[in-house]
């Protein structure tokens, strides 16, 4: 089971890709496929396993985005 989950409102995203450049171990990527109601791509989490938990993304999303949760082992 992975140590982090990442939750995203989704219906906020306006894929700026922030959180995708800001991530360190490289496990945050744009959707291909998925798009909000608004017709924004979508964040997909490529590898939530590699996640280190460090909130970069959280926190330098502009819309409060996303929310890092730890899961005790």
């Amino acid at each position: 089971m992975a140590k982090y989950q990442l939750d995203f409102n989704n219906d906020a995203c306006k894929g700026c890709e922030l959180c995708v450049n800001s991530c360190p171990v490289k496990i945050l990527g744009m959707s291909n496929t998925r798009m909000n109601a608004s017709g924004y791509a979508l964040v997909d989490v490529l590898d939530i396993d590699k996640c280190i938990g460090c909130t970069f993304c959280a926190v330098i999303c502009p819309d409060s985005v996303i929310k890092v949760v730890k899961h005790d082992a």
